[in-house]
């Protein structure tokens, strides 16, 4: 009983996840202006991350909680890089 529970919150938590990838995609493309862009941007790739830990934990494969922690890294180091460059016009300085 416990198993079947477990397996259909997954597939729920995966379907919402796949819902609010889309949103975000759709805001980062309809966007009216930047910084909602880079927010887009910025929840799509912790949307991507937590499908990731999902699948992981669906799946008991660490490749999983190892591919997401790039995601979170390269995220971050984007959003910064994105918000100096709207705040400045420049990333290097």
């Amino acid at each position: 009983m416990s198993q079947t529970i477990l397996s259909w919150s997954m597939v729920f938590a995966q379907v919402c996840l796949v819902a609010a990838m889309a949103l975000a995609a759709l805001r980062m493309s309809r966007g009216p202006r930047a910084q909602d862009r880079v927010l887009a941007l910025d929840t799509l790739y912790v949307n991507s991350m937590l499908l990731l830990m999902v699948f992981g934990i669906r799946t008991g494969k660490v490749i999983y909680f190892e591919a997401s922690l790039v995601i979170g890294m390269l995220g971050f180091v984007a959003t910064v890089a994105l918000a100096k460059f709207l705040m400045r016009g420049e990333v290097i300085e």
